[in-house]
């Protein structure tokens, strides 16, 4: 059995149904258990995102929120968006826009955690996560640990790949680079950063995030102007192939439901934990601040630059869908011989704009792309220095920056299915562990929404105080 067949079992275990049903399931309940809090506190959200400073020991709320945006908007906007599509037809993005708007209530609820349990490290820098909100708040030691390796191992070895590879792929297609040039200026830029520390990592990211962001949108906005005979048409596809009622896509329902999860999860991380870390380095007063500025998070990745990426894929028809029980052949070919990927986006705005279009979405993967392997390495950074009791050990560090690095450059030079299909796996475990111990561990962040609802309809501004023994305490919020 090759390397090949060893992962896509491993993705069939991970991403059974099981955990697509499990990922709606609960985002329906928690939207229901906070009365729709991603809908009722939209307005907070775009107010709080601009509030709030850094500290000595935590980053300000637009620093927080650009770092998760760092992780959420990265090639799965492009690449990612681009094979739900191939491989789950165009109703695939309508099971994207579900799981992002049900999956903001996941986000608002672990993101709040991560601010109840956060910690300070050795250095004095506030640290937090799902694997210190599991230990301190289920008292579960194992499990906290458990989570914390399988970050590791998927943040800091399997995910990085998707993005590296990404790269290598749009540079080639562009302008022909070779791949191992490409992959040694990522390594270099790369290490240049991550041993700068977290603070590195925030500037870089609250630069590059809202420009690449901005400039990728304008673009996409460009082309479905030229194509906006096609834009009614684009819109009554996607819904149609969403429920099986498209003649070409009618037996592709489960497998649009499928990719669409799947693809919706990695690109927006609702539920899946990773969103929960840079919430937790944030200096606010009152947790539930934070955790609706990364509800808002989710919306400005999926509801924006992915609905942006697949408005440009289907209004220029330049994309192709694989028959899922025949991988070697079609159900759609609009473009005989284009490849899932960056291709599909290139070939879009080449399509409308001649001789810009594959340079113009390669320079905008560098930034999107790279951007996510630094809040992924921050994710499993975090992880590491929990695993070493928030004790920061110069030479393990030195040794996990060496192999994130590796992981990344050996993904980047390899099979881009297997680079996916590895990212894919580490997203499906740490959504299995940390979903569950939300579900176990929602009381507090109830407790705290009511708390700060309640400030708020006194005319007051919320400062989370743990001596009301209804609220969780932590060392980091006692006055």
């Amino acid at each position: 059995m090759g390397l090949d067949d060893i992962v896509a079992r491993l993705l069939g275990i991970v991403w059974s149904p099981a955990l697509v049903g499990l990922c709606l399931l609960v985002g329906l309940y928690f939207s229901v258990r906070t009365r729709f809090i991603q809908l009722r506190g939209l307005p907070q959200m775009l107010k709080l995102m601009f509030q709030g400073r850094s500290s000595v020991a935590g980053v300000s709320s637009f620093q927080a929120l650009s770092m998760s945006l760092s992780s959420r908007v990265g090639v799965g906007n492009i690449a990612g968006v681009a094979m739900a599509i191939a491989y789950g037809g165009p109703g695939a993005i309508f099971w994207m826009w579900i799981v992002a708007f049900l999956g903001a209530s996941s986000a608002f609820v672990e993101s709040t955690l991560a601010q109840i349990y956060k910690q300070r490290d050795s250095n004095g820098m506030y640290r937090g996560g799902p694997a210190y909100y599991i230990e301190k708040g289920l008292g579960k030691r194992w499990y906290a640990v458990l989570f914390a390796l399988s970050t590791v191992i998927g943040c800091g070895l399997l995910l990085p790949g998707t993005q590296s590879n990404a790269m290598v792929s749009a540079l080639d297609e562009a302008w022909g680079a070779p791949d191992w040039i490409t992959a040694a200026d990522i390594g270099t830029v790369v290490a240049m950063v991550i041993f700068g520390g977290v603070r590195r990592i925030a500037q870089v990211a609250q630069v590059i995030v809202p420009f690449m962001a901005l400039g990728y949108l304008v673009v996409a906005a460009v082309v479905m102007v030229l194509n906006l005979d096609a834009v009614p048409e684009m819109f009554s596809i996607i819904l149609r192939s969403a429920f099986g009622q498209d003649a070409a896509f009618g037996a592709m329902i489960g497998t649009a439901i499928q990719w669409g999860v799947r693809r919706g999860v990695m690109s927006n991380e609702a539920g899946m934990g990773s969103g929960a870390h840079p919430a937790a380095a944030a200096e606010v007063s009152h947790p539930v601040k934070q955790g609706l500025v990364q509800a808002c998070s989710v919306y400005i990745d999926t509801m924006v630059v992915c609905s942006a990426t697949a408005f440009l894929i289907l209004s220029a028809g330049t994309y192709n869908v694989y028959d899922p029980g025949a991988p070697a052949q079609w159900i759609v070919a609009n473009v005989p011989g284009l490849e899932a990927g960056p291709r599909f986006v290139q070939q879009a705005v080449e399509t409308a704009l001649p001789g810009f279009g594959r340079s113009f979405i390669a320079l905008a993967i560098l930034p999107f792309a790279f951007t996510t392997i630094l809040a992924l390495y921050y994710t499993a950074e975090t992880n590491v220095v929990y695993l070493l009791r928030n004790r920061n050990s110069p030479w393990v560090m030195a040794l996990f920056r060496l192999g994130f690095l590796c992981a990344m450059l050996y993904s980047a030079l390899n099979s881009a299915t297997v680079a996916w299909s590895l990212g894919d796996i580490g997203v499906g475990l740490m959504t299995w562990l940390n979903i569950i111990a939300l579900l176990l561990l929602q009381k507090p962040a109830l407790a705290a929404l009511r708390d700060y609802e309640a400030s708020r309809g006194a005319g007051r501004d919320p400062v989370y105080r743990p001596d009301n023994m209804t609220l969780p305490a932590s060392t980091v919020w006692v006055r």
